[in-house]
C-alpha cells in the first residue's frame, strides 16, 4: 500500500514539474500564430546554447528561474532562435534563424527581441518593442528590464 501512495505522489510530482516547464517554440511562424492568439508579444532570444558563455548565464541565473516562469508564461510566447556550433540543425531551422539575424541586426550573442508580428499575404511583417541582452542583477533586475518593454509606462 505504501508503494502505490509513494508511486501516485511521484507521478504527481513529476506532473507538476513538466506543467511548470515553459514552451520556447523554435518555429517562428507557429509562435506568430500563438503570439496573435493569446495576443503576446514575442520574447526571440538569440542564442549560442552550445558555446555562448554569457547566454548560458542568462539561462542559468534569469530563465531557468521560477520569477521568470512565472512572468513569461503571463506576458510572453517564448521563441528561441539557436546558433550552436556542435549541435545538429535541420537546414530549414538553420535557415529561418539566419533569416532572422539579419532581419533583426544581429551582431552578439545573447540578445533578446520583443515584437509583435502579423502575417500578411504569405509575408511576416514585425513590429519591434525593444531589446536587451544579459542584464547583471539576477532575475528581478532582467524582468524590471523586460517589464519596461513590454508595458512601457504612458507619459
Amino acid at each position: 500500500m505504501k508503494k502505490i501512495v509513494l508511486i501516485a505522489l511521484f507521478l504527481i510530482g513529476a506532473a507538476n514539474l513538466q506543467a511548470q516547464e515553459l514552451k520556447w517554440y523554435t518555429d517562428v511562424r507557429e509562435a506568430i500564430t500563438v503570439s496573435n492568439k493569446e495576443q503576446k508579444p514575442m520574447l526571440m532570444f538569440f542564442t549560442g546554447s552550445d558555446w555562448c558563455g554569457w547566454c548560458i548565464r542568462l539561462q542559468n541565473e534569469v530563465l531557468k528561474t521560477a520569477e521568470f516562469k512565472k512572468w513569461a508564461t503571463d506576458n510572453v510566447v517564448l521563441v528561441e532562435l539557436d546558433y550552436p556550433r556542435s549541435v545538429p540543425q535541420t537546414p530549414e531551422l538553420k535557415s529561418q534563424n539566419n533569416e532572422l539575424q539579419q532581419a533583426f541586426g544581429i551582431q552578439g550573442f545573447p540578445t533578446i527581441f520583443f515584437t509583435s508580428a502579423e502575417t500578411k499575404d504569405g509575408r511576416v511583417n514585425f513590429k519591434g518593442l525593444g531589446k536587451t541582452g544579459y542584464v547583471a542583477g539576477g532575475p528581478s533586475a532582467w524582468l524590471t528590464v523586460a517589464e519596461g518593454i513590454v508595458h512601457p509606462k504612458k507619459m
